[in-house]
């Protein structure tokens, strides 16, 4: 008997250096438009921040010994995926628009601390 052993994806941790938690806020919140949420309080010392945006969450954890992912990567389907890399652009940010999956509209940025990040139309 086969059966599908999870249920949904609950967050994606990606890692930023220590004390950058306001250039995170204004790449992920200000630009992405994603809602930060408060980290337990438990976890709150250990620094980072998490966001939201509908059932999508990131968490960024502090790492003492920071690279960024530059292959591993979340894929974010966007509502508004046209508006956003306009913002994007707009803001400064390299957008790579990536034509190799036929049918699909992707493109590929990197968040202020080189993470890559995967952006696809919804």
């Amino acid at each position: 008997m086969s059966f599908a052993p999870f249920l949904k994806l609950d967050h994606v941790q990606l890692a930023m250096p220590r004390g950058h938690e306001e250039e995170a806020r204004h790449f992920y919140r200000d630009l992405l438009g994603m809602n930060e949420i408060p980290k337990p309080e438990a976890l709150s010392a250990n620094g980072g921040l998490w966001f939201r945006s509908g059932d999508v969450e990131i968490h960024l954890g502090i790492e003492e010994n920071f690279q960024p992912a530059r292959k591993a990567h979340p894929g974010l389907v966007c509502a508004h995926y046209r508006n956003l890399i306009i913002k994007l652009k707009a803001a400064g940010i390299p957008v790579r628009h990536d034509t190799r999956i036929p049918g699909v509209d992707r493109s590929h940025v990197e968040d202020v601390f080189g993470n890559r990040i995967e952006l696809i139309a919804g």
